[in-house]
């Protein structure tokens, strides 16, 4: 007969299996945290801060010298793991001078062209996706994923001004999807994935199939990482994110979903509820800048030249708001985006997001898509980083679910969630305090910088070869 302290030794640890899901995510993610701080050091002046409040944060983040990218700064050695191939040349990455504004022009004006245009190629790839993976049921999708092949369309066809042939889009899908889980530390890197894409630039790059005059200081191979981390990495990554959170934010508040859904030509109603929703959930963590010369502020401390400064958007867009944990679109009815503590692309003064005025029109258009065909409905958490890539469920509007199933299927969402963020959170821990680890190990950054100037140029006669001659000055190890 099992005895009484079996049976409650039994009872216990059942009870505690079961919480796992309410404390023990937040407990790793808590640890995590604590683990990345300290490989990486005490590098980086948070902002905002007790010493630099959010009332100062725009005027530091927008000084002209505050606008060091990379070099001198260990958070690269990270950021450049995340983004290799090419990180070298990524946009973000690129220091003030020559090669950095050509870039920025090239970029622009690929990025360019009439609202009308861009609204409708965004309404054309989101209808393609949306009726290739219809079944006229009710599914369970992760949003991010369902969005991916949107923008790997899209960008594809502003970069190539042709339809997204299937090879191309499977390409980009899973280069994208690699970053991004890196980042998230959800997977480690698989580098053979993302120089599949590269061998592809390559070969059209060289039958002259890119339409665009590329940065003429790049070389071919330049270029090529160029396209790739600019457009089919960033942009495709973080429109995806974008819509991911715009979506589940909407799933969990119906009586937002329908007035959306019911006004289909209400851009400023949608405006809000983008404000909102790019309030609460940044896509950008923390932006880390190196400062070039000391930076003299009236009433503070002098920030040295050489201090790296860690922005945080998450902090900053929680203050100056009433009741800012709340979603809350109506109060950008009275509220302007400009004189509110909300940077949703950055600070103009310090290279804002080229994607700035794309992407509300393609956001808007992408939208209207999904809800002309879908009711939207999800219970999971909605943090900001979105490990889970938002489970949402996805009803057909001309068949609505019934009474019974849809809160059914709610709560089967929800424990497979939680259940789910048990691993997640564990599997996080390890492979981001590999990665960061291996990272701090083969320094793609610094030993970049140990080699070549901030224009490319080698550094002296024993610098090595041509830069961009070999597939990447920093390989690393693929996982």
């Amino acid at each position: 007969m099992v005895s009484r302290r079996t049976t409650a030794a039994t009872a216990l640890g059942g009870a505690l299996l079961l919480s796992l899901p309410a404390w023990l995510p937040d407990r790793v993610v808590a640890l995590r945290m604590k683990v990345f701080a300290r490989v990486n050091g005490d590098e980086g002046i948070p902002l905002p801060s007790a010493v630099f409040g959010a009332d100062r944060f725009q005027e530091v983040y927008g000084h002209p010298a505050a606008g060091g990218r990379s070099k001198g700064a260990a958070l690269s050695d990270l950021f450049w793991y995340w983004l290799a191939p090419g990180a070298d040349v990524h946009q973000e990455h690129l220091e003030a001078g020559p090669r950095y504004d050509e870039v920025a022009r090239r970029t622009l004006a690929i990025l360019s062209g009439p609202s009308a245009e861009l609204y409708a190629a965004a309404a054309r790839a989101t209808r393609r996706v949306l009726e290739s993976a219809d079944t006229g049921r009710i599914r369970s999708v992760r949003l991010r994923d369902l969005m991916m092949p949107v923008w790997a369309e899209f960008f594809y066809e502003l970069v190539f001004r042709e339809p997204c042939p299937a090879e191309a889009r499977r390409l980009i899908v899973a280069n994208a999807t690699d970053v991004v889980d890196a980042l998230k530390c959800t997977r480690p890197r698989h580098m053979r994935r993302r120089h599949r894409l590269t061998r592809y630039l390559l070969r059209r790059l060289a039958a002259g199939d890119v339409p665009h005059e590329l940065p003429a200081s790049l070389t071919r191979r330049q270029q090529a990482f160029y396209l790739q981390g600019t457009f089919f990495n960033t942009a495709v990554v973080q429109m995806s994110e974008a819509m991911a959170h715009l979506l589940l934010a909407l799933a969990q508040h119906p009586d937002v979903q329908r007035k959306v859904a019911d006004t289909p030509d209400d851009d400023r109603y949608l405006s809000h509820v983008m404000n909102e929703t790019f309030r609460l959930f940044p896509l950008f963590g923390v932006a880390h800048r190196i400062t070039t010369a000391d930076i003299a502020l009236d009433g503070l401390p002098t920030i040295p030249a050489g201090s790296v400064l860690t922005f945080s958007y998450p902090d900053y867009h929680a203050t100056g708001h009433t009741d800012p944990e709340r979603f809350a679109p109506e109060r950008w009815a009275t509220l302007s985006a400009r004189n509110a503590h909300h940077i949703p692309f950055g600070v103009a003064a310090n290279r804002p997001c080229p994607a700035w005025r794309l992407a509300p029109v393609v956001m808007r258009a992408a939208t209207r898509e999904v809800l002309a065909r879908h009711v939207l409905d999800s219970p999971v958490r909605h943090t900001r980083s979105i490990p889970h890539r938002a489970p949402c469920l996805l009803l057909p509007r001309e068949r609505p679910a019934s009474r019974a199933a849809r809160p059914a299927l709610r709560t089967a969402l929800a424990v497979r969630d939680r259940a789910e963020d048990v691993g997640r959170s564990l599997l996080q821990l390890v492979l981001g305090t590999w990665m960061v680890l291996d990272a701090r190990r083969t320094k793609p950054a610094t030993t970049y910088f140990a080699r070549y100037d901030t224009e490319g140029r080698p550094l002296g006669a024993g610098a090595g070869r041509e830069h961009g001659a070999t597939a990447c000055p920093y390989p690393g190890r693929g996982a």
